[in-house]
């Protein structure tokens, strides 16, 4: 069954169980908030290559999220905390009178949840680095699931930069294998080669 939602585009994605924090300046994303109770909202992602006003300049799979926290910014500015909770499809797609990006979308299935098989267990310790090093974005995963296969993968998505039209693809599939193998393919090509780190000796 198709419902109406309203859509926070972004350059960055949230998927299911993932969490963003975000400052709220504009007016239209200002109502998105305040009407958050009557009306759900999804974070849609951004295709920075298109015209603005082009149909395809929000990709058509979006993530119905919930506000788990918000606050007053330093800057005065309204600050949220939002948590994924499915992926969604765009079946329609128009604007309200202040320019607010309203969808008609459709459910689509979760990623089931698997474990982490062998071949991609490098890729943990590779994101609990990541994590290490942005304390802030840990900070929003009191109990991360390192060994859920559809958690991680989705969580690489969230933090890795890739083209727009590639994470698209990639979050788009039934499941997280795709991600997972492209994930281990940019993993080895960051892994230097057994001669890069050798000394030379005269």
């Amino acid at each position: 069954m198709s419902q109406a939602i309203a859509l926070f585009p972004l350059s960055q994605i949230v998927l299911p169980q993932g969490r963003m924090q975000l400052r709220v300046f504009e007016p239209r994303y200002q109502r998105l908030v305040r009407e958050a109770q009557q009306r759900p909202f999804a974070s849609a992602l951004l295709n920075p290559y298109v015209h603005q006003q082009h149909q395809s300049r929000i990709f058509p799979v979006v993530t119905l999220v919930k506000i788990i926290d918000f606050c007053q910014l330093p800057d005065g500015l309204l600050g949220i905390t939002i948590e994924g909770i499915e992926r969604h499809r765009v079946v329609k797609r128009w604007q309200e009178a202040d320019q607010l990006h309203v969808a008609e979308t459709e459910a689509l299935p979760q990623w089931p949840s698997v474990g982490v098989n062998s071949a991609f267990q490098q890729l943990v310790p590779a994101l609990q680095e990541i994590y290490l090093q942005n304390p802030q974005l840990a900070a929003l995963y009191p109990t991360p699931d390192w060994q859920n296969a559809s958690w991680l993968a989705q969580r690489w998505l969230e933090v890795l930069t890739m083209p727009p039209q590639l994470k698209f693809e990639l979050m788009s599939a039934d499941d997280a294998g795709p991600t997972l193998d492209v994930l281990q393919d940019w993993l080895s090509e960051q892994q230097p080669s057994p001669q890069a780190g050798a000394a030379h000796t005269n």
